[in-house]
């Protein structure tokens, strides 16, 4: 009985799917550069924005609005206040804890990115937008910037 022929290569109908993928991802790439983009959105509360699902937003007034949550009716005997507000932090658990380290990094890395004014909108930590609500549109604009100055 003679041996069945080697073969080497997939048939090309197994190549097809991987051909397809190869160029969907082709064209993403090339067409959608800043679908991976790192979207940083700094801005507070009084300059509310228009964020895409990707974006991260900074407000950096959270911190002052979590500190006034947390001071809230408080009762003028410092002693006393100083236990309610202990009491307040335990009752928050972790998760209080999480948000008001988040909320003081987010502000810590606004000024280390030199964030100036806001709303800012800033894109893989190298391009910013001022000034736009709509982040999409500011993300548009890097984008035809970047496309000009390769």
């Amino acid at each position: 009985m003679p041996a069945p022929p080697l073969r080497l290569l997939p048939s090309l109908a197994s190549w097809r799917p991987m051909t397809a993928a190869a160029i969907t991802w082709l064209c993403m790439a090339l067409f959608c550069p800043l679908a991976v983009a790192d979207v940083l959105v700094v801005t507070d509360s009084h300059h509310p924005v228009q964020p895409t699902a990707e974006a991260r937003v900074i407000e950096l007034d959270l911190p002052a609005r979590l500190e006034a949550e947390l001071a809230a009716g408080l009762p003028s005997d410092p002693v006393r206040a100083a236990a309610v507000i202990q009491q307040r932090l335990r009752e928050g658990g972790e998760e209080l804890q999480h948000r008001i380290g988040r909320a003081y990094q987010g502000v810590a890395e606004s000024w280390g990115l030199g964030v100036v004014k806001i709303p800012a909108i800033v894109v893989d930590r190298r391009y910013v937008v001022y000034g736009d609500p709509e982040v999409s549109r500011a993300v548009a604009s890097i984008e035809v910037h970047r496309r000009a100055r390769p």
